[in-house]
């Protein structure tokens, strides 16, 4: 099942397994900007990764003595959204804890994802509720993919990363899928990156954030270009598969981050992880632009 929001510029589907958009197309000249989620490259459009962002280190980790299991990127983004609210140019959904969850998570939450359109764009906010009287541990981040090229004319190489403002920003490299944060440098992020598959040669691009940022998909070649800003994510990953030539790549904005080569397995321990108190609410946000 799916859900259509529009305004006079775009019109964006969501699906209520995952909460993920499926589809971001401009009503002037029919452009979809979001990837197609082809199995052949990768069968996901914009999943959101909830409750925790990249890998554990052995697919498991500690909380109060025991030992609990996730996949990569969580369960939410294989879950089946209730529909909140819906009006023509937004939709709200949520997950709550249930009992499958509590078997690999066992936190109490309610998760909120709120799509909603404005202009040439689409902002996600996401909630996260503790309705309990203990702290919740969680991290949570978006992972929207966009087609590169975004017209059959070009090429994958003929884009580059735009990055605003424009300066060198702490890259955190991945070894084994996991954080090797003594090896972090900065990145050249200073600068417009051309696009090439050999860039992800080693998996994703990770990269601390402060304050605003956004980083704009474009071409010389082209008026269209696709652009995501948010604010109060500290880390994001840039990814597209390698070594296939995959033709999109993903801007992904994260409240938390996969293991580090050190971790100690502890939830409470792991970097990035999200703290909140009883009856609290975190809220965070990211928004996409198109051309």
């Amino acid at each position: 099942m799916t859900v259509t929001i529009e305004n006079g510029q775009l019109i964006a589907t969501i699906a209520h397994h995952g909460a993920q958009l499926t589809s971001i197309k401009s009503k002037a000249t029919g452009l979809e900007y979001l990837w197609t989620a082809d199995p052949a490259y990768w069968g996901r459009h914009a999943p959101i990764l909830f409750p925790i962002v990249g890998s554990l280190k052995d697919g498991s980790y500690r909380y109060q003595g025991k030992t609990y299991h996730l996949p990569q990127h969580g369960f939410a983004r294989d879950r089946d959204f209730q529909l909140v609210e819906q009006s023509g140019e937004a939709v709200t959904f949520c997950l709550k804890a249930d009992l499958q969850s509590k078997a690999v998570y066992p936190f109490d939450f309610e998760l909120y994802v709120h799509y909603e359109l404005g202009g040439e764009g689409v902002q996600v906010r996401y909630e996260v509720k503790n309705p309990a009287s203990e702290e919740l541990l969680f991290s949570i981040g978006g992972h929207p993919g966009f087609n590169v090229p975004l017209t059959e004319d070009l090429t994958f190489e003929d884009y580059y990363l735009a990055f605003s403002p424009m300066k060198s920003r702490i890259t955190l490299p991945l070894k084994d899928g996991f954080i090797d944060a003594a090896q972090k440098t900065l990145g050249a992020t200073n600068t417009n990156l051309k696009l090439t598959h050999e860039m992800f040669e080693n998996d994703a691009l990770i990269y601390e954030s402060k304050g605003l940022t956004k980083i704009t998909i474009a071409s010389d070649k082209s008026p269209h270009s696709v652009s995501v800003a948010f604010n109060n994510m500290p880390y994001f990953g840039i990814w597209s598969p390698y070594p296939k030539e995959s033709p999109f790549i993903c801007i992904e904005p994260w409240a938390g981050i996969a293991d580090t080569i050190d971790a100690t397995g502890e939830l409470a321990d792991k970097l990035g992880i999200q703290k909140l108190g009883p009856e609290e609410t975190f809220v965070t946000k990211y928004a996409i632009t198109v051309k």
